[in-house]
């Protein structure tokens, strides 16, 4: 089967072809990563409009570059939520349009589903799945007990911890996007500040607001007191703080639900150096369980993932008409 994906939920135009969940036939990407430098975020509006202006030649180019013209696709797959929602709008219509005009089946995708799915492209996921998300948006830990099944256990009660990193960067006027930048950091630091532990209601919730008040916190406190810090060590702590949040979550719920026999990781932040050590970490603490983290281009925001997400969705007997519409709180499905 090959399935046409498009992907438009931020600040990313994608458009990826993929045939039997594994062969990337095609994938292209166009980022407005230095557009929204200089506003130190994005912005949706502005995001939008450079969609509208990529779209059309991203889908020629993915076709070209596999070698196919819309008669060969099988089905179109594309974003519908969560995300921005003029952003959402731009990738729906476009889907639709090739729908329609091409008489090929539309199937919707959720992203986060598609963040998860990402992780086909490196081996088969076998069920109960544990999966990690975490982005720019979202924080959260999904048990799957078969495929197509999804149960939010734990996620975050405030900033998600991409929204955290770069919340943190700004502080430390390390620039946009603050993820990379805290990741290469911290390389050279080491975690010597005591920073805030963040404490949250649920078992398995996450909290990363009082840590990001924290490094302002001290930040402030040391320019106070004429004192000096360094900024390797202060990226160090923070990620080591933030990261230490998470993996204690998955712990417990790999101890509660012993039947797992897959934990997977997606979203931007899994291209994240230290995450992806403190999985190999993991390994050893739970030997019958398989790991996987997604291969570096499929962590950020991708259509390839859309497309292997459309995939399982079109196989699940998942379909949409015209009245198709972008949802930017679709809740996960």
């Amino acid at each position: 089967m090959i399935v046409l994906g498009i992907e438009s939920s931020c600040d990313e135009t994608a458009v990826a072809i993929v045939k039997d969940r594994k062969d990337i036939l095609s994938s292209v990407v166009a980022s407005q990563i230095d557009v929204h430098k200089e506003f130190g975020g994005v912005v949706p509006e502005v995001a939008s409009r450079i969609h509208v202006e990529n779209i059309s030649y991203l889908i020629e180019d993915a076709l070209k570059k596999a070698n196919l013209t819309m008669d060969d696709v099988d089905v179109v797959a594309v974003t519908k939520g969560p995300g921005l929602i003029g952003c959402l709008h731009v990738g729906v219509q476009a889907a639709k349009t090739l729908a329609f005009a091409f008489h090929k089946p539309l199937v919707p995708v959720h992203h986060i589903a598609a963040h998860i799915y990402a992780n086909e492209l490196v081996t088969d996921v076998h069920y109960p799945v544990l999966a990690l998300v975490v982005s720019g948006g979202h924080s959260q830990l999904i048990y799957m007990k078969e495929e197509g099944s999804f149960e939010i256990l734990g996620t975050t009660q405030d900033d998600a911890i991409g929204e955290a990193f770069d919340k943190v960067a700004r502080v430390m006027n390390l620039g946009y996007p603050g993820g990379p930048k805290i990741d290469k950091l911290a390389k050279q630091g080491k975690n010597v500040y005591a920073l805030p532990k963040p404490k949250t209601q649920g078992k398995y919730d996450f909290s990363f607001s009082g840590l990001k008040s924290g490094v302002l916190q001290f930040t402030k406190r040391m320019e106070r007191q004429g004192k000096t810090y360094s900024d390797a060590d202060l990226a160090c702590s923070f990620q080591e703080c933030a990261l230490n949040e998470i993996f204690d979550k998955i712990r417990l719920v790999l101890n509660d639900f012993p039947d797992i026999k897959h934990f997977v990781v997606g979203g931007g932040v899994s291209a994240n150096s230290r995450l992806r050590e403190k999985v190999e970490e993991l390994k050893g603490e739970y030997p019958n369980v398989t790991f996987t983290v997604p291969p570096m281009f499929a962590c950020t925001d991708n259509a390839t993932m859309i497309a292997v997400a459309g995939t399982i969705a079109y196989e699940h007997g998942r379909r949409a008409d015209a009245s198709l519409t972008a949802d930017a709180n679709w809740e996960i499905q």
